[in-house]
């Protein structure tokens, strides 16, 4: 897959299959507008292609008003989306800067600007709610009565179910403020999960909890970077960690802020492997990039009278992680007996 930061670059294909969207997440209702563009894309003999913003235009009017509550809380990191529209099969994707310039284009100049001048779109996909331009002025209908005048086709694609419910990025969004990862699994088609290079971090967790069983070097932890300020998940959770060796690695992980040591606003995903592999030894994992499957909540985050009362906690934490991944690995056993 080709990912290009606006369309103004030598290597972008010359005309395209497009479908246009933040892709926050990409649930299974992006999977399917994927897979049909993917279908449209190969009956014409074009690359699928898909646009996306960086920003999120939400962020972006959010900050401009001075009004951060009403940015979206973020479900995956762009490094993420760009991962799973490349699993999904597309050929090309164009990122663009919401900017000033970008949210002030009325319909027409996005139309004429982006894309027919800047992308040849000559197949374009969009959702029920699709809407465009500056104040949001136009629509499907502006839209389709574009491609009439200037011969690129246009389709639109209703919204999508599971159970009798709605799929969208805020029904994801509601299910991991709520803890429900189940239920995010099965919007998302997926584990949800956070993909990041560990980073080096304080090192505190060495030093907490080295009498604990299992904790080598106290509660070590791989420390991810979460690019937005405001992930739609936080917590600590029972996880399950992939890019570190050949099997997953189970664990206990805190996403937020770590209010009792910093508290500085700065989200970090800590993930503490249950029983770290020796052949990695004290500090292999650096550098790498992991991917961290967030499996059940088992808490919100807490601020502790002090570092005796934290090391109780992840105590307690690594204890109900254990359970729960224990029973998580035998209803999958069960689950690929009853498959066989």
């Amino acid at each position: 897959m080709h990912v290009f930061r606006g369309f103004n670059h030598p290597g972008i294909a010359p005309a395209c299959a497009l479908t246009i969207g933040n892709f926050d997440g990409v649930h299974r209702g992006h999977q399917a507008m994927l897979a049909l563009l993917k279908s449209e894309a190969s009956h014409r003999g074009l690359p699928s292609c898909v646009m996306t913003f960086e920003p999120h235009p939400r962020d972006f009017f959010a900050a401009k008003l001075g009004k951060p509550e009403l940015a979206p809380q973020r479900i995956a990191t762009l490094r993420d989306k760009l991962s799973e529209l490349e699993r999904c099969g597309i050929d090309q994707v164009v990122v663009l800067r919401f900017d000033e310039g970008l949210a002030s284009l009325s319909a027409q100049d996005f139309i004429q600007t982006v894309l027919r001048q800047g992308l040849n779109a000559r197949y374009i996909l969009v959702g029920d709610d699709f809407r465009f331009g500056a104040k949001r002025q136009g629509d499907y209908a502006t839209l389709d009565a574009a491609g009439r005048q200037h011969g690129f086709d246009v389709a639109r694609m209703m919204s999508y179910e599971v159970h009798g419910m709605r799929v969208s990025s805020s029904a994801v969004r509601e299910a991991l403020a709520a803890g429900d990862m189940a239920a995010t699994a099965r919007l998302l088609g997926r584990p949800y999960a956070i993909s990041g290079h560990v980073v080096h971090g304080q090192k505190l967790g060495r030093s907490l909890g080295e009498s604990s069983p299992g904790a080598r070097d106290g509660f070590r932890t791989l420390n991810l970077r979460f690019a937005h300020d405001k992930p739609a998940a936080h917590g600590i959770f029972a996880v399950r960690t992939h890019g570190l060796q050949d099997q997953p690695l189970d664990g206990v992980a805190s996403l937020g802020v770590r209010p009792t040591v910093e508290d500085a606003g700065r989200v970090l995903l800590e993930v503490h492997c249950l029983d770290w592999p020796p052949a990695l030894g004290r500090d292999g994992a650096y550098g790498k990039l992991v991917r961290v499957e967030l499996l059940h909540k088992l808490r919100d985050e807490a601020r502790y009278d002090g570092l005796p009362a934290l090391t109780a906690a992840i105590r307690q934490d690594v204890a109900d992680a254990r359970a729960f991944l224990a029973t998580h690995a035998a209803m999958r056993r069960q689950t690929t007996r009853d498959r066989i």
